[in-house]
C-alpha cells in the first residue's frame, strides 16, 4: 500500500515562478507543521515568502482540519 502524497503548489509573488512538492503526511507534518501559513522559498530568485496553507493544497488543509 502506498502512502498518501499531498501536492502543494505555489508561486513565487516577487519572480512569478511556480514550485511544486509532493509529500507524504510526514513530511508536511515535519517541514510545516499543522499551521494555516507556511514559509516558502523560491528555486529561481530564493526569496522567502509566507503563503496560506489552504491555497498551496487545499487537500491538506481539509484532511487536517486547518478551517476549524
Amino acid at each position: 500500500m502506498t502512502k498518501k502524497r499531498y501536492q502543494i503548489q505555489t508561486a513565487c509573488p516577487q519572480c512569478g515562478c511556480s514550485g511544486v512538492q509532493h509529500l507524504s503526511t510526514e513530511e508536511i507534518r515535519e517541514r510545516f507543521g499543522d499551521v494555516p501559513n507556511v514559509e516558502m522559498e523560491c528555486g529561481e530568485c530564493t526569496l522567502k515568502y509566507m503563503t496560506e496553507m489552504e491555497k498551496a493544497c487545499p487537500e491538506w488543509a481539509q484532511d487536517c482540519k486547518l478551517q476549524e
